[in-house]
């Protein structure tokens, strides 16, 4: 089920969040935290991933302003859009989620997440 900006989900299990690189860090969020899509993402597989871990990689960390959040969110998009073009591949939809304890989580499949 594709979800639209604005929708009300909940998480479908359990969520270890990440520190920089891939280390899994000591928070969890639990299954069934519920949240709002506050954005959606067309990812291509094969050669983007590399480049998209990169721009993920570089931008991780920064805090930025309502502003400056959604310009490097349409730059991540224009990374995934050309990587899909460069590659010709199919591609799968990931979400950002704003939850309801604050935490703002992006990358998140369709299968981790249920309408609330």
């Amino acid at each position: 089920m594709a979800y639209e900006t604005g929708a009300r989900v909940r998480l479908t299990r359990d969520f270890q969040v990440t520190a920089a690189g891939s280390v899994p860090g000591p928070l969890c969020l639990a299954e069934g935290l519920a949240g709002i899509v506050v954005g959606s993402t067309k990812e291509a597989g094969g050669v983007d991933q590399d480049r998209l871990a990169s721009f993920d990689q570089q931008m991780r960390g920064y805090r930025f302003d309502g502003f400056a959040a959604s310009l490097v969110e349409d730059l991540r998009q224009k990374v995934t859009r050309l990587g899909a073009f460069d590659a010709g591949a199919g591609g799968r939809t990931t979400y950002r989620v704003r939850f309801d304890n604050g935490f703002v989580l992006g990358g998140l499949e369709e299968d981790w997440l249920t309408g609330a």
